[in-house]
């Protein structure tokens, strides 16, 4: 009786943050074995507002104007363009704290192996719909910017 008491006192001793679980899974699918990027339309489906507004202002972007840049012209969990899988698969670090039907997943990781620009951090914030986790929004902690505050005007004439 008593290892039972203390595998519970134990177990909520524990901060949170320690342990990677389910909504970890979520955002780690977008990291490794291989980096997604998250607005591709195939993976609509992991993610819930306000996030899904700005994609679908994304590809609407791309449809009225397929030769030019459209609003997200980077990978926003990597907050770059460019990286190495290899440093990316071997620097992440994912980090939990769930609070009900909502949590919050810090994703570190680097994007090369030298350089200290390289260094990200990114806080996934998700909600659990129908029992899965899906992604609500995407902040970069190292460039100060949240994914639902970006703007996307894909009617808006160029000046």
């Amino acid at each position: 009786m008593k290892p039972i008491v203390l595998v519970a006192v134990f177990s909520i001793a524990l901060p949170a943050a320690a342990l990677a679980g389910p909504a970890s899974n979520a955002v780690k699918f977008f990291y490794v074995p291989e980096v997604k990027f998250e607005g591709d339309e195939q993976y609509r489906d992991r993610f819930t507002e306000p996030v899904t507004k700005l994609f679908d202002l994304n590809d609407k972007a791309i449809k009225n104007k397929p030769d030019e840049v459209a609003c997200l012209d980077f990978d926003p969990g990597l907050d770059a363009q460019d990286f190495d899988q290899k440093t990316i698969s071997k620097t992440l670090k994912l980090a939990e704290t769930v609070n009900g039907d909502t949590a919050e997943v810090t994703a570190t990781f680097n994007l090369f192996s030298e350089g200290d620009d390289s260094k990200r951090e990114m806080l996934w914030s998700l909600k659990k719909i129908d029992g899965k986790w899906k992604i609500a929004d995407i902040t970069s902690k190292t460039s100060n910017w949240t994914l639902s505050a970006l703007e996307c005007m894909p009617d808006k004439v160029p000046e």
